[in-house]
């Protein structure tokens, strides 16, 4: 079992930057993809952000390349969504999950991913 926790997530002005973290606990292995998704409300949940686990490949959607930056951090387990540049169409409750056994790349589908932490809001004011 895998628990995953967010933090990160507040009120802030458009143009500013904010960076997520997403701290895993319980057994990890290097074959995971961490991805960072995001839910407006009355959309579907969808895939802002993918890593592996390695660090070798990453993705992001289109509506935030050359704005958010994914990485991770293997010693403390914890993966980072750096987002900057923030839009007021950027605000939504942004969610951390695993995938951990990958069989594409990258995962979009939410029924990829077996774990899911609780979600922090991110919140821009135009």
């Amino acid at each position: 079992q895998v628990q995953l926790v967010e933090s990160g997530g507040g009120l802030v002005q458009a143009g500013v930057s904010l960076r997520l973290s997403c701290a895993a606990s319980g057994r990890t292995h290097s074959n995971y993809v961490m991805g960072w998704f995001r839910q407006a409300p009355g959309k579907e949940r969808e895939l802002v952000a993918a890593i592996r686990w390695t660090g070798t490949s990453t993705y992001y959607a289109d509506s935030v390349k050359g704005r958010f930056t994914i990485s991770r951090d293997n010693a403390k387990n914890t993966v980072y969504l750096q987002m900057n540049s923030l839009k007021p169409e950027d605000t939504t409750v942004y969610y951390c999950a695993a995938d951990r056994y990958p069989t594409s790349w990258p995962p979009t589908s939410v029924h990829d991913y077996d774990y899911w932490g609780q979600g922090t809001q991110v919140t821009v004011s135009s």
